[in-house]
């Protein structure tokens, strides 16, 4: 796992910026704590074992391979149920990030669209997302004019890391964070929240098949606690002393 500082910054997006969605208010946030996150998204050789230990499903990799590719087909609370298990396996608090935490591990300092720049197109050495390989199978992609090397998940860290070191923070899988979805994103609350009815988490990142808008560090998605599918991953974060 990575320290990342205590420190502020600006969230959310420009109305300048390209692609964005009008729930990316652009505020300024502070971090208070540091925390520690997961250098690379949770690989399903790690999930597997966790699904093994404890009698729960193991999720179908569709064919992609296992091992240090990440873990899909993961819901919010199987996400959570793993974070626990590793806290009382570690006696350390592992945890969802916070969305805050999360655009601001994400950003590593930057305030370009995408951790590498504003350019979609210089996305392939960075991320694993929708690009002219997947197009050949998916033609109706809207995709980075590049190739990533990939068509569907690749193997955690196959691409360059973000200024904190911090790998696949675009593309590859989404994310679960632990902050139930407001369109309001200018009342970040920076502490996890528990299921509500009717209420969804929000999901980071992009994954392999997002367009380039959705692969910028500003762009939020939504999901039900109890969905899956195979876009859907997760990384955790560490609680520090």
């Amino acid at each position: 796992m990575i320290v990342i500082p205590a420190g502020g910054f600006l969230m959310g997006s420009p109305t300048s910026e390209k692609g964005r969605y009008s729930d990316e208010s652009l505020h300024s946030v502070r971090i208070a704590k540091s925390f520690a996150i997961g250098r690379y998204e949770v690989m399903f050789h790690e999930y597997d074992r966790y699904a093994t230990a404890t009698g729960h499903p193991l999720p179908p990799d569709q064919g992609w391979g296992r091992g240090r590719r990440p873990v899909l087909n993961v819901s919010w609370r199987d996400a959570a149920a793993y974070a626990a298990w590793l806290s009382q396996q570690t006696g350390q608090r592992y945890r969802l990030p916070t969305e805050t935490e999360w655009e601001y591990a994400a950003r590593a300092g930057t305030r370009t669209s995408r951790y590498w720049g504003d350019d979609p197109d210089r996305g392939c050495a960075y991320a694993n997302a929708a690009d002219l390989d997947g197009k050949r199978v998916f033609v109706g992609w809207t995709v980075m004019q590049c190739h990533d090397g990939e068509i569907y998940t690749a193997p955690v860290g196959s691409y360059r890391n973000n200024d904190f070191g911090l790998y696949d923070m675009a593309g590859n899988v989404l994310e679960w964070t632990c902050s139930l979805y407001d369109e309001d994103s200018q009342a970040p609350i920076q502490s996890c929240e528990a299921p509500a009815a009717g209420r969804q988490f929000v999901v980071r990142g992009g994954s392999w098949n997002d367009e380039p808008r959705n692969v910028r560090s500003a762009d939020r998605h939504r999901s039900d606690p109890d969905f899956r599918d195979y876009f859907l991953g997760f990384r955790l974060v560490r609680e520090l002393p």
